[in-house]
């Protein structure tokens, strides 16, 4: 197993969080991993990306050109990553924001309106775990239990408490994925 990811949206969105949640949950798994943080000075609305590469295998650099999956969280990051998705690669995007919807049809299109069911759960902070879920459903590369150590591994302790609302969100992700035809 390779799975090469990039998660990109703005600052702030737990872009970052998410990729580092999954690199954690890989290493739990005794995977190969690979995580790159990229993000400009603004960090907070500015735009940010982070590489995922969880394998069987030494990961021999954590610099990539193309993805067998782009998770796309605003417009600028569908315009910058849209086409480095492998042929028959997954893009999942967030439908919040974005103007110019994927088009591509040599590959596998997923939307999950993560923000809109964020907001319903009252704490919006968990949007980056609804569409941790939305993945894990599509890709379920490393276990849920270790998603949740990675979690509770990334979290400083006083936010543990919190711990029980990301679980219940990464289910929400799960369950409100859903495939997009392009025709």
């Amino acid at each position: 197993m390779n799975e090469e990811i990039i998660i990109a949206g703005f600052g702030g969105q737990g872009v970052l969080s998410m990729g580092k949640i999954l690199a954690y949950s890989g290493i739990m798994q005794d995977k190969e991993v690979s995580w790159m943080p990229s993000y400009g000075p603004e960090m907070r609305g500015g735009t940010a990306n982070v590489t995922v590469i969880i394998s069987d295998e030494r990961v021999s650099s954590p610099v990539l050109n193309e993805f067998d999956t782009a998770i796309i969280l605003n417009q600028q990051s569908m315009d910058k990553f849209e086409t480095s998705v492998k042929l028959g690669g997954i893009l999942i995007y967030d439908g919040n924001g974005i103007t110019r919807h994927p088009k591509r049809k040599d590959i596998k299109i997923y939307r999950i309106d993560a923000a809109e069911k964020a907001a319903e759960t009252g704490v919006a902070k968990v949007f980056n775990m609804v569409v941790l879920g939305g993945f894990l459903k599509i890709k379920p590369i490393v276990k849920l239990e270790n998603v949740i150590k990675g979690i509770e591994k990334s979290l400083p302790a006083r936010y543990h408490n919190l711990i029980p609302l990301n679980e219940k969100a990464l289910k929400i992700g799960m369950e409100y994925i859903y495939e997009v035809n392009i025709n």
